[in-house]
């Protein structure tokens, strides 16, 4: 992945051929992720692994360096630095706003900021202010979202030679230096705790200071494990415990893999250090030439994918969202167009791998201007026109869409629509609260048999039900309706609304008193549900309450199908817990829907009241 990520031939230290198998776990769990988050929800964990390597490779070499001369060339560091991450950083930024400039200017907002801050290395902390979480994948996604972990690096290479040469320099004692940076990679972890808040968790998990426990414990590792001193010649038994610690340290951090989802509170308050440490150990296991976890690691699959790994997980995004935008069908053929944009994804990255990263690798930047006149000489050759026509373009693009300003959006009906019922909504529940009589919008009573397609019965009995609903941007849209339909119904729903964050709201709802004996619960919009945060949002409502679980009709993205899974198992493991299967109640009704397919339009609205009302009376 980054150069941090690729494993530098430390002088004449030996290439441990395994990291490249470490890294390929690592990127394969950050992909499968984000095209399939419900199938790996702990696949964002490959990232501290990449930081873990981060911190051994780059310290081992440091420190090795401090050790021969006494010093480190900063300057020479620095530029080796950026020789390494620029070419590829770089090219993804003109590629991909070029493609917003001719295909999705909507994303032309903040594009400006979030080139400047990439090429600045200060993403990350730009993202925590402006950014979306990391987890919510619904609309409105950058294409550059997943950067931050590269601004994180690169101020690691840009402060880290110094603070070494400074400790080296005051403290001198190697002994004592590698206990203050094991202390930093404890500070960091209890940072990550104290600034964890489950209704905004972007300050934890972009902030450098909550992160960099990763890098620390890498070059902690380095400082206590130095790869140029661990012995081939060891005993059998010795080898032995090696092994079986690396298979039990890679079991673990597998099953973590599947297990540990990124909207869980034990992931901030230690659950992510924990795993960490584990990945720490496997990597010291691997660079230990008397073990057997190297060749365990070392495949030419393994070894494909980690040498590129550093573009493969910088065009990961990108073709995602690209690909995404246009392909309406997400959520009905998940795996069939995983599969397409994983495809996509690794043949970007062998180009780049191929034209970009190894050409520029090492090339020798004082030839510019002797290999660009070459290129306009007879012997130049077509190949080097076309590159440079290919380039141009690009650039040109790319400065398009730099210069040119930011169109307001244009008024989009859906948010109107939301906004709309939100007002309504909110001076439904004041009146609620307050035991005022609920204000009724149309100014004139309306026939709700005939517009909901309910008896008399049915509407006389859903005026006395007593309800409280939470649920995201679909339930703000359809709030309005069902509060017409059950006036005694508190809604609590909230544009961009992630699963996660749901059982704090309700313990919220429940020391208020907003929370009723029936519970509709619409969440799943904007991202998976994890079994494990279902399971959170039950025991926050309790079990003597009734739940009215709807189904997602999203079918733009790739989990519609998990979650649905999720709500129906859910509903089959708990009694108190029924299916409003909306799903399949709005299966080919495309006017149901407004232009985005997920949100319903006015007569959606009707429907979606009906069939809610309808499952509550079948039980009440």
């Amino acid at each position: 992945m980054h150069p941090s990520f690729e494993e530098q031939r430390m002088g004449k230290r030996r290439y441990i051929t395994g990291f490249d198998g470490l890294r390929a776990i690592a990127v394969i769990g950050v992909i499968v992720y984000h095209l399939l988050p419900a199938t790996l929800q702990g696949g964002y964990l490959g990232v501290p692994i990449f930081l873990l390597l981060t911190g051994y490779l780059i310290t081992s070499s440091l420190v090795g360096e401090i050790s021969r001369t006494g010093t480190v060339k900063v300057v020479k560091f620095y530029i080796k630095r950026i020789k390494r991450l620029y070419p590829v950083l770089i090219t993804m930024l003109v590629v991909s706003t070029a493609y917003i400039t001719l295909f999705q200017r909507v994303l032309i907002k903040d594009l400006r900021s979030v080139v400047v801050t990439n090429l600045l290395w200060v993403y990350n902390w730009w993202e925590i202010g402006h950014g979306q979480s990391y987890f919510d994948r619904f609309a409105g996604e950058s294409p550059f979202t997943h950067m931050w972990t590269l601004s994180i690096e690169g101020q690691f290479y840009f402060v880290w030679p110094l603070v070494l040469l400074a400790l080296f320099a005051i403290i001198r004692r190697k002994s004592i230096i590698k206990w203050i940076v094991l202390g930093l990679a404890v500070v960091s972890a209890i940072l990550m705790a104290i600034m964890y808040d489950p209704a905004n968790i972007n300050r934890a998990y972009y902030g450098s200071d909550t992160r960099s426990f990763a890098i620390f414990l890498g070059a902690w590792l380095a400082m206590v494990w130095p790869v140029d001193r661990l012995k081939q010649n060891i005993n059998r038994s010795s080898s032995r415990v090696l092994d079986i610690t690396g298979i039990i340290c890679l079991v673990i951090v597998l099953v973590m893999y599947f297990q540990m989802s990124g909207e869980s509170p034990f992931t901030y308050y230690g659950g992510m250090f924990i795993f960490t440490i584990f990945s720490m150990i496997l990597m010291a296991v691997i660079a230990h030439p008397g073990g057997h976890m190297n060749a365990v690691m070392t495949n030419p699959v393994f070894k494909w994918i980690g040498q590129r790994s550093y573009g493969i997980y910088v065009y990961q995004y990108p073709v995602m969202i690209f690909y995404e935008s246009q392909v309406k069908s997400m959520g009905a053929h998940p795996f069939i167009n995983a599969l397409i944009e994983l495809a996509i994804i690794l043949l970007i990255s062998e180009v780049s791998y191929r034209l970009v990263e190894e050409p520029l690798r090492n090339y020798n930047w004082n030839n510019l201007t002797r290999d660009v006149r070459h290129i306009f000489t007879k012997d130049g050759g077509w190949k080097a026109w076309t590159g440079t026509l290919v380039v141009s373009v690009l650039t040109i693009l790319f400065i398009v869409g730099m210069v040119i300003k930011p169109q307001p959006p244009k008024p989009n009906q859906v948010q109107s629509e939301i906004d709309k019922s939100s007002k309504q909504v909110k001076e439904h529940n004041a009146a609620l609260q307050k035991g005022q009589p609920v204000p009724n919008p149309s100014g004139k009573k309306q026939s709700l048999t005939k517009k909901y397609g309910l008896t008399k019965s049915q509407v006389a009995k859903a005026k006395q039900l007593k309800v409280s609903a939470i649920g995201d941007s679909v339930m703000a849209d359809s709030a309005a309706d069902l509060q017409e339909v059950m006036p005694k119904a508190y809604v609590n729903a909230q544009v961009g609304r992630q699963g996660y964050q749901s059982p704090q709201v309700i313990e919220g709802m429940a020391k208020k008193g907003q929370l009723n004996h029936i519970v509709v619960i619409n969440l799943g919009t904007n991202g998976a549900l994890s079994s494990q945060t279902i399971s959170q949002i039950l025991s926050a409502i309790g079990s003597k309450r009734q739940v009215y679980w709807i189904t997602a009709h999203v079918p733009t993205k790739n989990w519609q199908n998990t979650v649905n899974n999720e709500i129906k198992q859910t509903a089959k493991k708990h009694k108190n817990v029924h299916v409003v299967d909306w799903h399949k109640y709005s299966a080919n009704h495309v006017s149901w829907f407004a232009s985005d397919g997920v949100h319903p339009s006015d007569k959606g609205n009707i429907y979606f009241t009906r069939l809610v009302v309808k499952e509550i009376l079948k039980d009440n």
